[in-house]
């Protein structure tokens, strides 16, 4: 979609979209509609600016729509509001398409707005159906010819044109990231997993390093291996690494990347089993935070680590009261083989810190149910041993629409990961506090980092959406990781 930013309405568009808000004069908007001759103008009342209320009008073969954002639109509102517009009225849009700003009365920055809004009109055009002999009639927007004429005056246009360039950018990786985690199982083996990975750096001018099963049992990566054990496709760990020429900070990520998760011997419910291919969405917020952040050519040195296999069963699955080893040594009291995400993790957090010694280190997750009947669908749970790193990151979610709340780390916790035949087990015994004690194992593995952020994503990954009748994936992390980065750049 070609992109262009205007200081006046062109007329020649076939669709335009003019966003509105509730406390603007909206009487100005529909008297400047009436004297260009629009038919189709609401009646007083008849729209009201609500978040995401649509009103069609016409001008002669023109098509016109009002785009309702509500009161006091933030970025997540308006990214939202454009995405649900652009996929429900697909059939009538054309590739030719306005969005006029003119009479928004925007409280954000210009620049927040046009990138939010170009980021959902280009994530509107999204198709699920990726392994469907026919997918479909294509969205208006994603065809070659396509391009969005971007009304608004104010801001200087070089600015603005860099604002929507990113919007573009980042939609592009977050449609990426929703193929890959939407993939079913048998599409999305590890070593899938590491040839996306591979074809990403390529294409993005980053590097990637896979270790495959030898690697990985020579250099000792045990808990990654243990998980691995009953599955008939090896493990890799996956290390993307962006550095741009002279990088303000150094960010490790951990994701983790269970491809397929049964349960293992511990083994789940058949009923939702099915949606245990979305296990690696936290390696996917990390693979794609890496190839955004090269594509925007961020100040940022990120490395990018990724433990990834299945969670399968044989004969030679990982059992409950098995001790197993790990990366940095310490053992491991497995009480349920259902807890393997965390495992996986512990080799690759401290792979990261031990190579890479970053000045920040975050881990991203789909770890526990605990999260999701604490907060819902809503929001992450966070768990950080740096005050200023949480509220970085809680306020980069907030602004983003990805949000996280903190949950305690105290140490009155470890007692339910206290083995007595380990040095740490990776279930606690009772019924209670699952995310915290998870995030407690986590910590273990850390190497007492000074600066770590443990995100539980395990109710955000995966959510209902416009473009499917069942849970498909969000991307959440990638937009999150990069408004987190954002901090770290020059202003």
């Amino acid at each position: 979609m070609e992109i262009a930013i205007t200081h006046q309405p062109d007329h020649h568009e076939y669709v335009v979209v003019i966003p509105v808000t509730q406390h603007h004069n909206l009487s100005e908007v529909l008297d400047l509609c009436r004297r260009e001759n629009v038919t189709g103008i609401p009646e007083p009342g008849q729209f009201k600016a609500d978040w995401n209320e649509v009103w069609p009008m016409y001008k002669g073969e023109q098509r016109l729509f009002l785009l309702g954002l509500g009161a006091n639109p933030g970025f997540p509102e308006v990214l939202k509001a454009f995405r649900s517009f652009g996929h429900k009225f697909r059939q009538r849009l054309s590739s030719d398409l306005a969005v006029s700003f003119l009479y928004a009365n925007m409280p954000d920055k210009p620049e927040n707005v046009v990138e939010a809004a170009v980021n959902g009109l280009a994530l509107s055009a999204y198709r699920i159906g990726k392994f469907k002999t026919s997918n479909g009639e294509e969205h208006p927007l994603s065809k070659p010819e396509a391009k969005c004429n971007i009304c608004i005056n104010g801001v200087e246009s070089k600015s603005l044109q860099q604002a929507a360039l990113r919007g573009r950018i980042v939609a592009d990786t977050q449609s990426r990231i929703f193929d890959l985690v939407n993939a079913p199982a048998n599409k999305k083996l590890p070593g899938d997993m590491a040839a996306w990975a591979e074809e990403s750096a390529q294409w993005y001018n980053y590097t990637v390093d896979i270790l495959g099963k030898n690697q990985l049992q020579a250099l000792g990566f045990h808990a990654l291996l243990a998980v691995n054990q009953g599955s008939a496709h090896p493990p890799c760990l996956i290390v993307a690494q962006y550095c741009p020429e002279k990088p303000v900070a150094k960010i490790a990520l951990v994701g983790k990347g269970v491809t397929f998760d049964t349960g293992g011997l511990s083994i789940k419910p058949s009923a939702n089993m099915y949606l245990m291919k979305s296990d690696m969405g936290g390696a996917a917020a990390v693979m794609g935070a890496v190839e955004a952040a090269a594509r925007l050519k961020l100040p940022v040195q990120i490395i990018g680590v990724v433990p990834a296999t299945e969670n399968s069963v044989d004969a030679h699955s990982m059992r409950p009261s098995d001790v197993i080893g790990s990366y940095s040594g310490k053992t491991i009291e497995v009480i349920d083989t259902d807890a393997e995400g965390r495992l996986v993790l512990a080799d690759g957090l401290f792979y990261a810190v031990k190579h890479y010694k970053p000045d920040v280190l975050i881990d991203l997750a789909t770890l526990t149910g605990a999260t999701v009947r604490a907060m819902g669908y809503h929001a992450g749970g966070l768990f950080s041993n740096d005050d200023a790193l949480a509220n970085e990151l809680m306020q980069a979610g907030e602004r983003c629409g990805e949000r996280l709340w903190r949950f305690p780390l105290w140490d009155a916790y470890k007692d339910e990961i206290k083995s007595d035949v380990a040095d740490v087990r990776n279930l606690g015994i009772r019924p209670v506090a699952g995310a915290i004690s998870a995030a407690k194992f986590l910590e273990v593995f850390i190497d007492n980092h000074p600066r770590w952020a443990h995100l539980d994503i395990a109710g955000v990954a995966l959510q209902d959406s416009e473009f499917s009748s069942q849970k498909s994936a969000t991307a959440y992390g990638v937009r999150l990781l990069l408004e987190y980065f954002s901090s770290f750049s020059p202003s």
